[in-house]
């Protein structure tokens, strides 16, 4: 799988996203470690908290189907900016590694990160008691 299948596997599904309320697509590719890709897209809600974004779409499909160790994720989105992973996304990821790779596109550019590029202290680990 080279980038820009992945890329192309996160567009094609941004286009089913639900925005009802943003506009604001985007779309995930993510790949495992065995060569699986799950895609995901944002799925807003009018209760804004209760919205789930592309990343973590593409994440909670692949580990329901039993994958757990990932090499990449490509995101891209419907405007001409960059959208990179929020907090919470990237939080979420870091349980599966920081090393994972993640390229950002705005269509016209690529961008390649590390998740410990994005989230350089990242909270990885609780041990109760201390």
């Amino acid at each position: 799988m080279n980038k820009k299948e992945l890329l192309h596997a996160a567009t094609t599904v941004m286009n089913n996203a639900y925005v009802k309320y943003s506009n604001f697509k985007v779309g995930a590719a993510l790949l495992t470690k065995s060569g699986r890709i799950f895609t995901g897209c944002n799925v807003e809600n009018s209760s804004y908290s209760a919205t789930i974004c592309a990343e973590r779409v593409a994440f909670t499909k692949a580990i329901s189907e039993g994958e757990s160790e990932f090499e990449a994720i490509a995101i891209v989105n419907s405007s001409d900016n960059f959208a990179y992973p929020c907090g919470i996304c990237r939080q979420f990821m870091s349980e599966f590694g920081l090393d994972l790779k993640i390229f950002i596109s705005n269509d016209k550019e690529l961008r390649e990160h590390t998740l410990k590029e994005l989230l350089p202290f990242a909270f990885t680990e609780f041990k109760s008691g201390t």
